[in-house]
């Protein structure tokens, strides 16, 4: 099994559960190994799902203001969840390919295997929902049409992403193309960077 198969695999499952209640406030019950990469997957996809419905909750256009602001702390919660968790699993493949010397004419590449992983967690979710809306019954002929067409590119997408991030891991451990890691360093969530937080004692 490649390792997109199994992130594919895992991401398939936490977005199954979840949708067992369909609920933001559920608990997560991860299934895998604690300190393991497939239960770093498995959290990283619980996470895109809960904040995909957030997503979806703060769009009504009638939402009560109070709830609408106690919502957008948890987007941000999350948010800064999902980037310390990218940052875990691009720890996981330094130290999977800390004993490969890279080649004299290796390259660096655009983005780290792990916010490539992100892309397909989040693809795995368009997938889901875009088959749910597929296969709705409430919907007309054409809202359904629409979205198979819509289905089938996300599905070519998923192929496409996942052979390049299964090159991109091969090409790493060749030595072809080497690691480069950079923290986000998000200034909005620091106190001492964030202007509207550091001038609220002055």
């Amino acid at each position: 099994m490649s390792f997109t198969q199994l992130c594919n695999e895992i991401f398939n499952k936490a977005i199954l559960d979840y949708h067992i209640k369909d609920n933001i406030d559920t608990p997560i019950n991860n299934p895998y190994e604690r300190g393991s990469i497939e239960n770093r997957l498995y959290l990283k996809c619980w996470i895109d799902t809960v904040q995909w419905h957030y997503e979806d909750i703060i769009r009504d256009p009638h939402i009560n203001p109070v709830e609408a602001l106690q919502l957008k702390r948890r987007i941000d919660r999350s948010n800064q969840d999902r980037t310390d968790l990218v940052e875990q699993i691009d720890s996981y493949f330094r130290q999977l390919y800390s004993d490969v010397t890279p080649l004299p004419e290796a390259r660096l590449n655009t983005e780290s295997p792990a916010w490539a992983v992100d892309r397909l967690s989040i693809l795995a979710l368009k997938i889901y929902h875009m088959r749910e809306q597929a296969e709705r019954t409430d919907a007309d002929a054409e809202h359904k049409a629409r979205c198979r067409e819509k289905l089938a590119v996300l599905l070519e997408q998923q192929v496409d992403l996942s052979t390049a991030i299964d090159q991109l891991l091969e090409d790493i451990q060749a030595g072809r193309i080497y690691m480069k890691v950079y923290r986000q360093m998000k200034m909005y969530n620091d106190p001492a960077t964030n202007p509207v937080l550091y001038n609220k004692g002055k």
